[in-house]
């Protein structure tokens, strides 16, 4: 393993972060100096040391090699939540170790899950520091980093197929370089039409900002205990889901649309079986939860399902309401949403309604394959056939997924959670949700949970976001140094 290029660029993602604290410190000033600006003030020197540090004492470097990429990866992001909870800790308040490791990598993660029980405690500067994580793991730390990386440079093209999963690259058509510049174009516009619509439907702007660096992201950190359900306006539900809906479908698929002018982009399989499942979900909570007198009236009942629903979907866990006094059906919908979550190539988690499609598809060709062995079936999505080892990766990460979900609520009923907040809190958390259901649902925290759970619902987040694959490959690379 190459320790210079390495250092150079995960020093680079910790500039990054501390460019945002820096911001931060500015909001603090901005309001009279308020109580977390010593905090945001130290976290963004000893940040800003770190990450220069690479650069004034090692050289630089080109080239780099398969291991390299994806020690980058890891590294930037750990080290991204390592020094992302400084401003927690020094600032103090419920942030023990535990809870400001939990929210800083809640945060990067874009998970939204928080162990706050009173956000408006939080002075603005320190609001605005976990928005802004939000924004930083909604692009993604290495994105960030290949966004200043020379096209030509082999480095560029290496991490940009470590970073970008296979599925997400399909729908850009394009190199490195574009690839990189398609999804934070598409991510920045989506970030700053969504601050704009919220300034114009009557948020204050502070409040607009935030909301739309967590709605871009699909993170789901608001500037209030209730989360949107604080404003109490339509209109912000609206905005608020047709911008979840945005963030969670392929970012190369709105950026050919609109380059084109054409709606034929939007002819997708993948994105007409995503927006009928949430269709179909929200009219079934919907129905459920006017049957069961949970609201009076019918446009309530619609209006909380298809936004809890789009928010589990989208991963984005912003609320409107307590779910915690929902019936089972449509909390059923909403654990069943958190599986699936949105399409790949967006800042979604989970395991993408793309693999969930390819594993339908699957099931029912080996069905037929059954029933007429000798007839030829292939697996499409449209005209695209997809092969057997093409598949086999889409099928053995659904296993993997599956995997890890049963060994973290193993571990979090061990340490003594019961079995609703194992089990949600654990698919909250692999997929990037944040709220569960519970008492750790949409009106509800995760602080009153053992620093056991807070860290292994941590390490799953992690998982749900990096995708598994590059933290197996570091571990295996670990292992093997160790053997010889």
């Amino acid at each position: 393993m190459n320790l210079r290029v390495v250092s150079r660029n995960v020093g680079f993602a910790l500039l990054v972060s501390s460019l945002f604290m820096f911001l931060s410190v500015i909001v603090s000033l901005v309001n009279g100096h308020d109580s977390a600006l010593p905090a945001l003030g130290i976290s963004f020197a000893i940040t800003l040391v770190v990450g220069l540090f690479p650069f004034i004492f090692v050289r630089g470097s080109e080239t780099i090699t398969l291991k390299d990429g994806y020690m980058i990866i890891v590294l930037s992001w750990l080290l991204s939540f390592i020094f992302g909870s400084l401003p927690y800790l020094l600032w103090g308040g419920p942030f023990t170790i535990a809870n400001a490791w939990f929210e800083s990598v809640s945060g990067f993660t874009t998970t939204g899950a928080t162990i706050l029980e009173n956000i408006e405690e939080l002075p603005k500067s320190l609001l605005f520091w976990r928005s802004s994580t939000h924004f930083i793991g909604g692009l993604g730390v290495v994105v960030f980093l290949l966004m200043v990386i020379p096209n030509g440079s082999p480095i560029r093209l290496r991490l940009t197929n470590m970073e970008v999963s296979s599925m997400s690259r399909d729908g850009y058509r394009s190199g490195a370089g574009g690839t990189v510049r398609i999804f934070a174009s598409v991510y920045l516009v989506i970030t700053a039409a969504a601050i704009l619509s919220y300034s114009l439907a009557g948020m204050s702007f502070f409040d607009a900002v935030n909301h739309g660096l967590s709605v871009g992201a699909t993170g789901g950190f608001s500037t209030h205990s209730e989360s949107i359900g604080f404003f109490h306006s339509t209109t912000i539900n609206i905005i608020t889901i047709v911008f979840m809906i945005l963030s969670s479908v392929h970012f190369g698929m709105l950026y050919i649309t609109f380059v084109t002018r054409s709606l034929k982009p939007l002819n997708n399989p993948v994105l007409r079986y995503y927006l009928l499942s949430l269709l179909v979900m929200s009219l079934i909570s919907a129905l459920s939860l006017k049957v069961n007198g949970v609201y009076g009236s019918w446009g309530e009942a619609f209006m909380d399902g298809t936004f809890h629903v789009v928010s589990y979907a989208s991963t984005t866990g912003f609320a409107i309401a307590d779910n915690a006094a929902w019936p089972m059906l449509p909390c059923f919908i909403l654990i069943m949403m958190s599986i699936q979550c949105g399409c790949a190539g967006s800042t979604t988690g989970g395991l993408k309604c793309d693999r969930i499609l390819i594993l339908w598809k699957s099931i029912r060709r080996h069905v037929r394959l059954a029933l007429h062995p000798s007839s030829v079936k292939e697996v499409r999505l449209g005209r695209v056939s997809l092969p057997d080892d093409e598949i086999f990766p889409f099928i053995l990460y659904i296993a993997m997924y599956f995997f890890l979900m049963a060994l973290s609520v193993i571990v979090c009923l061990v340490v003594g959670d019961n079995n609703s907040e194992a089990l949600t809190g654990t698919l909250a958390s692999l997929g990037n949700i944040g709220p569960a259901l519970g008492d750790i649902g949409s009106m509800g925290n995760f602080n009153h949970l053992t620093a056991t759970s807070k860290v292994m619902f941590s390490l799953d987040m992690f998982l749900g976001r990096v995708e598994i694959y590059p933290v197996l490959a570091v571990l295996s690379l670990m292992f093997h140094r160790k053997q010889r």
